[in-house]
């Protein structure tokens, strides 16, 4: 199974920064639909359903596909021999920084479920600020995985 690994590592690197690339876009513009489904809308209303559509789409159709992807693909490349140093520190800032990732994607699917059941209650500054988390996230991994600190 690791000469498979080993064999297929340029592939499965090239598939997991692609995942990642589609993944973060999607935590990227999440919030940013929140921010203006939040002070563009009322619930019921015809732009409510609209942004409904839209965050449903964005979520279901690319953010969770590529979040698993991005999973799979990482730990495929964990289990690669010879990639991970366990005994450095920049694959414990970088797996910290993963599930962190993982945890505001959910936080996300929950916030959607707020604005489907018309009980949000965060405003556009709340979702401005949160839009922030996952670009500190990205330069802590990548800083990780390159400069391996």
């Amino acid at each position: 199974m690791s000469d498979l690994l080993s064999d297929l590592y340029p592939w499965t690197k090239s598939l997991h920064i692609m995942s990642v690339m589609a993944w973060m876009a999607g935590l990227f513009y999440l919030p940013r639909l929140f921010v203006h489904h939040t002070e563009q809308t009322s619930a019921g209303d015809e732009k409510d359903t609209l942004f409904q559509m839209m965050e449903l789409k964005l979520f279901k159709l690319i953010m969770n596909p590529s979040m698993i992807s991005t999973w799979v693909f990482g730990l495929c490349l964990v289990f690669t021999p010879g990639i991970v140093d366990w005994s450095s520190v920049w694959p414990w800032t970088k797996a910290i920084s993963v599930l962190a990732m993982t945890w505001f994607h959910h936080w996300l699917g929950l916030r959607r479920k707020d604005f489907v059941s018309g009980s949000n209650t965060r405003t556009g500054r709340t979702y401005r600020m949160m839009n922030e988390l996952p670009t500190v996230l990205m330069i802590v991994i990548v800083l990780s995985v390159v400069v391996k600190f």
